[in-house]
């Protein structure tokens, strides 16, 4: 134990002689003393020595080099003998049967995405100016032009209609507006898939 406290009390006055420069400064009362022995002694400047200020204690790893260019060249592009990355080809790029742009599967169309992104930019500004911030406690319907001839005024009735004042493209398909939500009710007679007919 007091092989310790000589240690520490040692390192504490190496510490103290290079913040203070070993000259008295601060006054007697606030200097660090050695446990045992409380009688002033001169402090002596010893040569530093990082393991006495460290002690047991342990160092962080850290790089200590920086990598090279050829490495970080070699981990971002590959290497023509092991496996050069930036000519592997994409296999997984498909033709689009709309537009004939390519895509990557499992991915939607860019350019025709594009084209029913823009659509219903519109057909929301048209919205909000047709209905503003009132709350919206009917159904909202988004009419073409002449689409609304093809019901009777009966099948309107109930519903807030923002008509468009143009004809419908041909690739917006009417079914883009109808509700996922809404629950087909089966027949009773009708049969459902992995049940076979009993009789």
């Amino acid at each position: 134990m007091s092989r310790l406290i000589n240690r520490l009390a040692n390192t504490l006055r190496t510490l103290e002689s290079y913040l203070f420069g070993g000259n008295g400064f601060p006054p007697g009362a606030l200097a660090l003393v050695h446990v045992h022995d409380c009688s002033p002694q001169p402090v002596r400047a010893p040569r530093f020595s990082l393991s006495n200020l460290i002690g047991d204690g342990m160092l962080w790893a850290v790089p200590k080099h920086r990598r090279t260019v050829e490495k970080r060249l070699k981990r971002k592009y590959g290497s023509p003998e092991y496996k050069l990355k930036i000519f592997t080809p994409k296999v997984h790029l498909r033709t689009c049967g709309t537009c004939g742009s390519d895509h990557e599967v499992g991915v939607l169309c860019p350019t025709c995405y594009k084209k029913v992104r823009t659509e219903t930019e519109l057909m929301q500004e048209k919205i909000q100016t047709e209905l503003g911030l009132d709350p919206v406690d009917k159904d909202v319907v988004v009419l073409y032009d002449r689409e609304r001839d093809e019901q009777p005024a009966e099948f309107w009735q109930g519903k807030r209609i923002v008509e468009m004042e143009k004809p419908r493209p041909s690739w917006f398909s009417k079914n883009l507006l109808q509700k996922s939500t809404q629950q087909q009710q089966s027949e009773p007679n009708e049969l459902k898939p992995g049940h076979e007919k009993l009789g």
